[in-house]
């Protein structure tokens, strides 16, 4: 018999992985990137024995696969993807293809904002009870290579709708959408309703023995619900109208209520401040209580949980100036959330690659937080058009160390100096951990 033959397109964590554990099932292998393909991977695909390439596809190795797994990065509309979609042959993504050979619990977490952390919160509070569970998707080491490698019973999957759209069976037992905002829409036609259905996909495969946890308070996903009913039992969350099942706020207790079982939790015992962080918990709570995890570990977890590296992390405090690294604010709805939770005056460092910004909705809590503006872009005119108007004042800079320095003149005794950039960081950093490192490190040699 013939070995089916799989062709990945994408030499990173995902491909790499998915290599891996197609190699294990008895695939014949095939990884092609268009970019250089970094030496730790090449070295694992030569461990393995997988044949690669780079810096070119091969279409006669490539148009004649069974399926194709194709790196999220890359989009549906490149030629290639559109000639291998007309031929036929199946492309989907890492998640589809890992999630055939697992028979454990499935969380998928998605989301505009707060995945990352309700992720991470989840994975730790199932992680202190005691649960044989694996983190994957966006986050840490690749699904299909734990699949592989580890015989974990259940994963909690942070998912994004690059993901999503790649996925045709895939099913998890509880979903999470956090919020659902404007973002990435370039590769949606720009069209907001395509990238709200991508999200969704979360939840298309459930039945009536899965939960899709939610925000109740985002239009956006109430909406959507009403006019697209899907299958699973829904749990929502909410901060703002009392629910009979799910969670909300009543004197400051989250009161949480899944099939007539209620845990209690005072809201200021949460580790993570701010309202969005009050929300994440929820989510990350109501999975625990699917999974019927004690209520006294639900509650020590949720209170002991450190917090994501570059999400409103707390650099130092110089002369009483409260430092902060929210370099993962890649969008206005992450930065919104930062700037919610400043209590004191902020010196804002804001800028870089914009994915189509209005930043109207930062108005009125720049009007009321903000005391100075320090643009970190290749183009910030967008920003001081916004802005100009609202702060008095407004420097640009080049460089994190130069934005640092004249944050550090500006800001005085009892303020905060917050880096959030509400856009992508690549006119002048690798990516946005490589932004927040170079605060964090300015920061220290002040």
């Amino acid at each position: 018999m013939q070995k089916q033959r799989l062709v990945i397109l994408g030499g990173g964590e995902s491909g790499v992985g998915t290599a891996i554990l197609g190699k294990q099932k008895g695939y014949e292998v095939f990884v092609s990137d268009k970019g250089t393909i970094k030496t730790h991977y090449k070295n694992v695909l030569n461990q393995f024995e997988i044949e690669w390439e780079e810096q070119q596809h091969t279409e006669a190795k490539i148009l004649n696969a069974n399926v194709v797994m194709k790196s999220p990065g890359i989009p549906d509309t490149v030629p290639l993807v559109k000639q291998l979609v007309a031929n036929g042959i199946p492309v989907i993504s890492e998640i589809e293809f890992a999630a055939n050979y697992t028979e454990a619990t499935i969380v998928g977490i998605t989301g505009s904002n707060g995945k990352t952390t309700t992720t991470m919160l989840t994975n730790h509070v199932l992680q202190q009870a005691g649960l044989n569970v694996g983190m994957a998707g966006n986050i840490g080491d690749s699904f299909a290579k734990q699949v592989a490698e580890e015989n974990y019973t259940s994963y909690v999957l942070e998912i994004s709708s690059f993901q999503l759209d790649g996925i045709v069976d895939f099913k998890p037992h509880i979903a999470v959408i956090t919020n659902i905002t404007p973002d990435h829409l370039d590769r949606y036609e720009y069209k907001f309703e395509n990238y709200i259905a991508s999200k969704f996909r979360i939840a298309m495969n459930q039945t009536s023995d899965d939960y899709l946890i939610y925000d109740a308070d985002d239009e956006v996903i109430v909406n959507w619900l009403e006019k697209h009913p899907v299958q699973s039992t829904l749990i929502p969350f909410s901060l703002q109208k009392k629910l009979e099942n799910g969670a909300y706020i009543q004197d400051k207790n989250i009161i949480l209520t899944i099939q007539n079982k209620t845990i209690t939790m005072p809201t200021d015992s949460l580790a993570l401040e701010g309202k969005h962080n009050t929300k994440n918990a929820m989510a990350a709570s109501a999975v625990a209580q699917l999974l019927n995890i004690r209520k006294q570990t639900i509650r020590e977890s949720m209170s002991g949980f450190q917090g994501v590296e570059h999400r409103l992390e707390k650099v130092l405090k110089i002369q009483n100036v409260q430092y902060i690294n929210d370099s993962k604010a890649t969008n206005i709805n992450a930065t919104y959330y930062a700037l919610e939770s400043m209590t004191t005056q902020t010196v804002w460092i804001v800028g870089g690659v914009d994915k189509g910004n209005d930043y109207s909705d930062l108005l009125p809590l720049v009007h009321e937080k903000v005391k100075a503006i320090i643009c970190l872009g290749v183009d910030n005119s967008k920003i001081i058009e916004s802005f100009g108007r609202v702060t008095d004042l407004m420097v640009e800079t080049t460089s994190m160390s130069e934005a640092v320095k004249i944050a550090h003149k500006i800001a005085e005794k009892g303020e905060n100096v917050l880096l959030s950039p509400a856009c992508a960081s690549f006119d002048l950093f690798e990516n946005y951990e490589d932004r927040g490192t170079q605060f964090k490190n300015a920061v220290r040699s002040l």
